[in-house]
């Protein structure tokens, strides 16, 4: 029997019809509404690329079931800036060259965010300590698939460029 969900995603209120309430909400993200921000990464919460906001907290879509998004505020890459308009921290991760290939880009910067909500003026180390759950799709990759990708490819989040982001939002927070 299908279950019509209703929530607000990204300043908008939309409905989604589920067969399976219990379906991740990233697919209904992604394949109903058309949202590639959050990205599926390893489908267990671990890797952070379908990181989004679920009423101003930080959370794994690929663990969030859709029919417990049910008259919720959900905020996803999207929802944060536009290209002419970018988040601070979209901006700064694009001026501090913070994305790498680009796959964990939403889920760094949605955690990003999430910790700047939380304590304007974060060290290093607390940046890298938050950002520690963030896994690129290369580590994935070889984690849950054994393929490897070339030893370019970023191997753990928190590297330099995305920390030099921090570094500038913290001097603009002061």
């Amino acid at each position: 029997m299908s279950q019509t969900v209703a929530m607000t995603v990204n300043g908008r209120a939309v409905t989604v019809t589920v067969d399976d309430p219990q379906m991740p909400l990233l697919y209904a993200l992604r394949n109903d509404l058309g949202l590639t921000g959050p990205h599926y990464g390893c489908g267990l919460g671990q890797g952070g690329a379908c990181t989004i906001h679920v009423n101003g907290e930080a959370m794994r879509s690929c663990q969030v079931h859709v029919g417990d998004a049910a008259g919720k505020t959900i905020v996803t890459l999207e929802g944060l800036g536009s290209a002419e308009r970018p988040h601070p921290v979209q901006a700064a991760f694009k001026e501090h060259h913070g994305l790498q290939c680009g796959f964990c880009t939403p889920g760094m910067v949605m955690s990003a965010v999430d910790l700047l909500q939380k304590n304007k003026s974060p060290s290093e180390h607390q940046i890298r300590e938050w950002l520690e759950g963030n896994i690129d799709w290369a580590v994935s990759r070889e984690r849950y698939w054994g393929t490897p990708l070339p030893l370019w490819v970023c191997e753990l989040c928190a590297h330099t460029e995305c920390i030099g982001s921090f570094e500038e939002l913290r001097g603009r927070a002061r």
